[in-house]
């Protein structure tokens, strides 16, 4: 994830992983088994979460959008740099573009259907979930280095602008309650 797709090499791996090169061939037939591997990791983890964080049941809007920035705060639902690494290998790589689009689309699909469902007009839902999805890819892309507190603080200003709707109280609690350090 830091130095690319390119980097991805069986000996460096192997090495990093205190193998043999041969011991490599235990887990993965090829590079290219190992390539197809972490693309399905990235589809399951961070498109299938976020489809599953938005179907989660939920009173109202600003609850179920609270459900879905989970995804934005913990690694192990949403991976923000797996994803900032196969958007920048896409880049070099027609066909794993055409997945990356398929799951964006997916995403925007999903977020969508969450704000329809909490009662916004198909159009507004799209342009709604375009924002979301679209505020948060930037947010990867730019990696930008807020402190978790910070970034806490900002997520009902989010669901406010997002929904439309200043969040209730208990669901500021609730969310935040999910991510405060034991």
């Amino acid at each position: 994830m830091s130095d690319g797709i390119d980097a991805v090499k069986i000996m460096g791996l192997a090495k990093r992983l205190n193998l043999s090169r041969t011991g490599f061939y235990w887990f993965f037939a090829d590079l290219k088994e190992l390539h197809i591997a972490m693309i399905e990791r990235w589809e399951n983890q961070n498109t299938g979460t976020l489809v599953q964080r938005c179907n989660r049941p939920a009173s109202n809007i600003c609850e179920a959008l609270f459900n879905l920035m989970d995804c934005w705060l913990d690694p192990s639902l949403f991976d923000a740099r797996l994803d900032l690494a196969i958007r920048n290998w896409a880049r070099v790589d027609d066909e794993l573009q055409i997945r990356v689009n398929d799951a964006d689309r997916i995403r925007i699909d999903t977020v969508a259907q969450m704000f329809q469902r909490h009662g916004f007009a198909p159009d507004q839902a799209q342009v709604r979930s375009l924002t979301v999805i679209y505020t948060q890819i930037g947010y990867i892309s730019m990696q930008a280095d807020k402190t978790r507190s910070d970034r806490l603080a900002r997520v009902p200003r989010y669901v406010e602008i997002f929904s439309g709707s200043v969040p209730a109280q208990r669901d500021v609690e609730a969310f935040l309650a999910r991510h405060t350090e034991a």
